[in-house]
This record gives structure tokens, sequence and C-alpha cells, in this order.
């Protein structure tokens, strides 16, 4: 997908994710800093939302900024477990979860604000492991079953970094 086409569609404001095996250490940096960022980021664009246009789905057919919400919380909760079974055992195959079915569920319609929190906190967990991942560590591999392949953990930062900006693009794709 080239630039051009990532800015117009709007399912992947920000381009396809990233799933490199190996970054560099400015790489790694920039990817905890913006899964440091990510909770302060997304309260501010849901904010400029305000109350009322938080079930305005950002496309059409797609899910509200209230869901966008609740589903970054439960993806960063995954990815939380994921990146603790990732350092405590030798390649651990990941449980996927149906994201859109999860999505749908009565806690989907919880004010934003129960997910807001949770991330914060979840974040601040998140990047305290992250920080003290010895050099070594960052190659240890986890296995995606449904995708059929092996990441790194350097593979699971680049995702989540990504995934918080992928979010709040659609976000910002309701408030224009």
């Amino acid at each position: 997908m080239t630039q051009t086409d990532a800015q117009t569609d709007v399912r992947h404001p920000t381009g396809p994710m990233p799933t490199p095996l190996t970054l560099t250490p400015a790489e790694r940096a920039e990817a905890v800093a913006a899964v440091r960022a990510l909770p302060a980021e997304l309260r501010a664009a849901v904010a400029d939302l305000g109350e009322s246009r938080l079930d305005t789905p950002y496309r059409e057919g797609g899910w509200t900024a209230r869901q966008v919400v609740h589903h970054v919380a439960d993806s960063h909760l995954n990815a939380y477990a994921r990146l603790k079974l990732t350092l405590t055992e030798t390649n651990p195959t990941i449980r996927p979860y149906e994201q859109t079915l999860w999505a749908e569920l009565p806690d989907s319609r919880l004010p934003a604000e129960v997910s807001l929190n949770l991330l914060e906190s979840l974040h601040a967990r998140i990047v305290a492991v992250l920080e003290g991942v010895h050099d070594a560590d960052w190659a240890r591999q986890w296995t995606h079953p449904a995708q059929g392949r092996t990441y790194t953990l350097d593979t699971l930062a680049a995702m989540y970094a990504w995934h918080g900006r992928h979010h709040i693009a659609h976000l910002k794709l309701i408030g224009v």
C-alpha cells in the first residue's frame, strides 16, 4: 500500500500493521514511547469528540468511537498477557480472540471512561515491563496460531505502538 492509498483507506489510515522481527534500539525506544503516550492521546481524541459523538462510527459499517476505545483496552489486555507469556515461557502459543464479537458484548456500551482508566493502569504496567526487558530478550518468540506465524517481543512492541496510532486516527476521522 502506498502512502497515498493509506491516507485514503479509512480502515487503515496509518498504513498496514508492521510486523518486524527485529527493531533497532532507537525503534524500540520509539515504540515504548508510543505505548506510554497512548492512554493520554486516546483520552484527548475522545475528549475532542465530546460525549455526543461517542456512538458515531468512524466509517460506514465501522465501530463507533465508544467501541474503538473499548476495543483498544481489550486488545492491549491481550498484549499484556502475550508480553508476560513471552518473557516467562519458551515460544508460547498465544490465544487469539474474536475482536469483532468482543466489540458487540454488553461492556462495549459502558462509558468510554471505564476503558480509558483501565488503559492508564494497564499501560503503566506494560511500559514497566518493556523498560525492564534485557537486550537479548527482545528476540524471544511467541506464536500466533491463527496467523501461522512466529513473532518476537520486538514485533509485539511495534504492533501495539502502531495499534494505538491506528485507532486514534480512526477517532480523528469522526471529528472531521
